[in-house]
């Protein structure tokens, strides 16, 4: 025989890739549900990654139009003195822009909060920008007949009711809308807005009359240098800038930094969807082990004819390790084509829904980890059901049908199992973005197996250890969840993963959504006004008693600063955590008190004086000081208007953000900034039961008595951040939806593997003397306690998931939405008890004579 001791390696090897061949010729019944489960994961896991790289690619094609030039200086409060613009003209040619949010009044007396943006007529240095019909930009924006023109967002003349030709006011100066906007180049630099974008020219906004000593005004100066210059020279002129002038509070970047924020909001917004992929996968990774153990299962004649003449253990094992393996490449074949096609079917919807540059193309290193994640996965859930063959003895593989086999394979296999699990974590972590992100995960997961393992003992266990009920169909159902080769362990595995990700995401998006439609709002002021100027403060204070009377209004004095040294360190080389990394690279509103804030309490330190007049001395929100590293007594520098400021940190406070009230990450000593220019700003808190009506109807007071401040009416902007979370939702369930689709798909090859032992259940039964309605109701009964357990655990695990995500990671209020929970609870037990049902139908009408005879 072939396989006897002395034969060459190479000749065993081969004569068991021979046998592997010959019997796949058979075809692949009984492995749909293998290759699917392998193909959906490897294609979400596959096409998420291609879609992440299509973005970034997109970002780094687009940096410099993205940018506006080649180095970007920004500041607020304050304009390029005539040095520091005489040095960044000597870099190359120069471009202005201001932008500041503003009121915009028709002729009928509506008003609209906007983004408005001036630029000069070099604007832009790079890209083009688009309008309708297309023009030349400073002859759009320029004067005639002692009226300045705009460009306008297209949302804007909806808002308004207006279209191009119309007039328009900001502040002290009239408008026409010369052209709708079509195309802004820079428009993912200027971050997430509030309102329209309205383009008006340097020259219009001075005629405005909004700049004004401590306004909130952003210049930005953006410089293309000559062509053909080089990263390294590009990085070189903006260390220089920085030495040259080291007090001017500028924020620096160059073209390869220009969406550095959005890569990071992209790449951890994709590494979260691949999380959710890769559950899809590890869920498949359940319906592999149901498949190869049904496989093993549907070949015991043909083992054990391998084994009578002479097959080792190992050579059985090899043989059909061969032929999953080769199935296992079919499904990752197929999942890797569809996702490499998934990045082009998904190009037009990014343009529909999010302006972000995305290049559809094929990006190979995503698509060959997916392809090592299915290939590591199917063997993690493939070796213990194959090494269990290896000891089955010849005997008890003829008497399948009424003997167990070993429970449990060699060590060997055991051993291998564990290093494929192990090669998946592995692979996991050192792939990851964010490698504490990812540990959590497979800790998550590993613990939800597990879990979800003992829920299906304890069933087990308990089914066996209640009194024997007298109802014959209850007493069916109860031995059929723990007697031997039992459904349960796969049935509560396979649907407790999909429904506890569904259960998370839903109690998730339903937090958000509930905090932005009912929470906030109800404890949120009605308005924000912005770009107060002090000499008009009392006549504002004034004006709102008169047109909101019992309506209460909140006052701060408020600036902009930059915080550019902690400890003595330069905030550029700051090693910072969480949230900190995103603050340091950019000016934040600061304020000064004699007293705590509203919302905050001090948690450490204490409060200075209300008499205080020594050097600055700030209060620091707890949490940003937590992932600073900073406590009470150190050091920070910030630079205000170009002037740094030092300053002792004397207390931390724990803030209550979801107020929306005014409060700050840093409240200074109010001797800090004497004689500094600074506006106030405001919030306004109508009396219970105003609407709409009142408010628009202040909005539009405000705005035509007080043109240059700024009215954000509250409701509009939480719409706007509702609007923005619906479209990331999309994702988050798409890629649930992937989840989900495995659980189904395990579920139903769980019930297919099962098919053999329902079927003699069926026909014993029947021959006993059960109709097929009551044989129907005892397997019902199963699936629907099975499922309702499965929903229990589900409904805890996945709340506490969704608690830990919201509280832990997004600091969002956890929200428990009974509905949601119902809906995924119900749907669970339909799904179960449809899909049992259906597979179940079939093998009631079967004869009982040829399941007799075989057994």
């Amino acid at each position: 025989m072939p396989w006897i001791t002395g034969v060459r390696p190479i000749s065993t090897l081969a004569l068991s890739v021979r046998l592997a061949l010959r019997e796949l010729r058979g075809g692949l019944r009984g492995f749909v549900v293998f290759i699917a489960c392998l193909a959906l994961g490897v294609a979400a896991i596959g096409g998420i990654g291609s879609v992440a790289s299509g973005l970034g690619q997109g970002l780094a094609r687009q940096s410099r139009a993205i940018l506006g030039g080649d180095l970007d200086f920004a500041m607020v409060g304050r304009a390029a003195t005539a040095a520091e613009r005489d040095y960044l003209a000597g870099l190359g040619r120069v471009a202005a822009v201001a932008s500041l949010r503003a009121m915009a009044r028709d002729a009928k007396g509506d008003a609209a909060l906007v983004e408005a943006k001036a630029v000069d007529n070099a604007y832009p240095l790079a890209g083009a920008l688009g309008t309708d019909p297309a023009g030349h930009l400073p002859a759009l924006l320029g004067e005639r007949d002692g009226v300045f023109g705009a460009v306008a967002d297209p949302g804007l003349l909806a808002r308004l009711g207006i279209e191009a030709g119309d007039r328009i006011t900001v502040g002290a100066a009239d408008f026409v809308i010369r052209a709708p906007l079509t195309h802004e180049p820079d428009a993912l630099s200027a971050g997430f807005g509030f309102g329209p974008r309205l383009l008006i020219s340097q020259a219009g906004l001075a005629a405005t009359g909004l700049i004004q000593p401590g306004s909130l005004v952003r210049w930005s100066f953006r410089v293309a240098l000559p062509d053909g210059t080089s990263s390294a020279a590009t990085r070189a002129a903006a260390d220089a800038a920085r030495a040259r002038f080291p007090d001017a509070g500028w924020r620096i970047r160059t073209r390869d930094q220009a969406s550095q924020q959005i890569e990071g909001d992209v790449r951890r917004f994709t590494q979260f969807l691949a999380i959710v992929a890769l559950t899809a996968l590890v869920v498949g990774g359940v319906g592999v082990a149901n498949a190869v153990a049904g496989f093993v299962e549907r070949r015991r004649e043909a083992i054990a004819v391998l084994k009578c003449l002479g097959a080792t253990g190992g050579r059985v094992f090899s043989i059909y390790l061969l032929q999953v393996v080769a199935l296992a490449l079919v499904g990752i074949a197929i999942g890797l084509a569809i996702g490499a096609a998934l990045p082009f079917a998904l190009a037009g919807a990014f343009a529909a829904m999010v302006p972000i540059p995305f290049v559809a193309a094929i990006e190979p290193g995503a698509l060959l980890l997916a392809a090592g994640y299915g290939l590591l996965v199917a063997l993690a859930f493939a070796l213990w059901p194959l090494g269990r063959a290896h000891d089955m003895p010849v005997a008890a593989l003829f008497r399948d049908a009424v003997a167990d086999g070993p429970r449990r394979p060699r060590w060997r296999y055991r051993l291998m199992t564990g290093g494929a699990i192990a090669a998946v974590a592995a692979l996991a972590v050192l792939t990851a973005a964010d490698r504490v992100v990812a540990i959590l995960f497979l800790a998550a997961a590993a613990a939800t197996f597990l879990l979800l393992r003992g829920v299906a003992l304890a069933l087990m266990a308990l089914a066996r250890r209640v009194p024997r009920p007298r109802h014959a169909l209850l007493r069916l159902a109860l031995a059929n969840i723990h007697r031997p080769g039992a459904l349960t362990p796969s049935v509560v595995l396979s649907l407790g993963l999909g429904l506890t990700l569904l259960v998370a995401l839903a109690l998730i998006d339903r937090s958000i959504g509930w905090q932005l439609t009912a929470e906030l709002p109800a404890r949120a002021p009605s308005f924000f006004f912005v770009d107060i100027p002090q000499a008009e403060m009392p006549a504002f204070r004034a004006f709102v008693a008169k047109q909101a009377p019992g309506a209460t209004l909140d006052e701060v004095p408020m600036l902009r600063g930059r915080i550019t040294a902690l400890k003595g360190v330069p905030a550029a080389q700051y090693k910072a955590s969480g949230n900190a990394r995103r603050l340091l690279r950019g000016d934040r509103g600061i304020t000064f008190a004699a007293a705590v804030p509203q919302g905050s309490r001090v948690v450490a330190g204490t409060w200075w004086d209300a008499h205080y007049d020594g050097p600055p001395l700030v209060s620091f929100e707890d949490r940003l000081a937590r992932d600073l590293g900073l406590k009470v007594g150190d050091k920070v520098v910030v630079n205000v208007l170009g002037r740094p400021v030092a300053a002792t940190i004397a207390n931390l406070r724990a803030v209550d953000w979801q107020t929306l009230g005014i409060n700050f990450f840093m409240v200074f000593s109010p001797s800090s900034f004497r004689g500094a220019p600074y506006q106030d700003l405001a919030t306004l808190t109508l009396a219970k039961g105003a609407g709409d009506r009142e408010e628009f109807a202040i909005l539009s007071a405000v705005a035509k008595a007080f043109p240059g401040i700024v009215t954000v009416r509250v409701k509009e902007a939480l719409e706007e951040i509702g609007t923005l979370v619906a479209r990331l939702a999309v994702g988050m369930r798409a890629a649930s939806a992937v989840a989900l689709l495995a659980s189904a798909l395990v579920l139903a090859g769980a019930l297919a593997a099962g098919h053999r032992q329902r079927l003699y259940d069926a026909v014993i039964l029947k021959t006993l003397g059960a109709t097929r309605p009551r044989v129907l109701a005892a397997f019902a009964l199963e699936y629907l306690m099975l499922g309702a357990a499965t929903a229990l655990f589900a409904i805890a695990a996945g709340a506490l998931a969704a608690w830990a995500m919201l509280a832990l990671v997004m600091d969002v209020p956890f929200h428990f939405d009974s509905g949601a929970v119902a809906v995924a609870a119900l749907g669970a037990l339909a799904f179960t008890l449809g899909l049992g049902l259906a597979g179940t139908w079939r093998l009631v009408g079967a004869k009982p004579a040829p399941v007799l005879r075989a057994l």
